[in-house]
């Protein structure tokens, strides 16, 4: 037979948030004392299920390569498919490689190219997402799906209301990203007058590990590396 549910009453629901902000509050402080000791770093994200003969898998690991070698780190999700390819990318260039692991039902888990002392674990995406963007110079997102997608919008909104410092995001595939760029401008912009012409310019879409890293150069050739707030 099958064990009677307990539902939990709302006194114990309440008990329960309260006590939740004593680990969240443990995962900022573990997260900022850590983090703050890594030096500049550029986020790589995209998709966990890229197989590891995917032409964007080779991709990602050249760009960390290309990233650690002017200087960088590399901080990605910490799981499989184009996390790893960046955390793989960043280690054989001898570089800072950086996993923010989580927890997910089907198919997260740390791979084996993240430094031993830079691998961190959260239970609170949002806990996750402060790490991202607070420590990164720049995002650099692959192709990838929801979780990608979660991440890159919001780095722009927060870009676009000014609630952090403006940092380089590239988008790496105009095969995978054009149809969306085209859909913000015709759509978004055009049509429906959602956000404004300079939005646009937020973003950069390449398709080489050298154009991403002109984008970089250029962009702190203008402004000085700072913590994001």
């Amino acid at each position: 037979m099958r064990k009677e549910q307990h539902h939990k009453g709302w006194n114990e629901i309440k008990t329960n948030d309260s006590w939740a902000i004593f680990k969240i509050m443990g995962e900022f402080v573990n997260g900022f004392e850590k983090m703050s000791k890594i030096g500049p770093c550029v986020s790589i994200f995209g998709s966990a299920r890229t197989k590891t003969d995917d032409k964007y898998y080779q991709l990602a690991v050249d760009v960390a390569q290309e990233i650690v070698n002017h200087g960088y780190g590399v901080i990605t999700g910490g799981g499989p498919g184009i996390m790893e390819a960046g955390n793989k990318g960043a280690h054989l260039a001898g570089g800072t490689s950086v996993g923010l692991n989580i927890d997910l039902p089907f198919e997260q888990h740390d791979n084996p190219y993240i430094d031993n002392d830079k691998s961190l674990d959260f239970d609170y995406f949002f806990v996750r997402k402060v790490m991202f963007v607070k420590y990164s110079q720049g995002f650099v997102v692959m192709p990838g799906g929801f979780g990608t997608l979660d991440e890159l919008f919001e780095a722009i909104t927060l870009i676009q209301t000014k609630k952090i410092a403006k940092f380089p995001i590239i988008l790496v595939s105009t095969e995978f990203w054009g149809g969306l760029i085209d859909w913000v401008k015709s759509t978004l912009l055009e049509k429906f007058g959602n956000i404004s012409p300079k939005d646009m310019d937020l973003i950069h879409v390449v398709d080489t590990p050298e154009e991403v890293l002109q984008i970089l150069d250029k962009f702190y050739g203008e402004y000085n590396l700072s913590p994001n707030f």
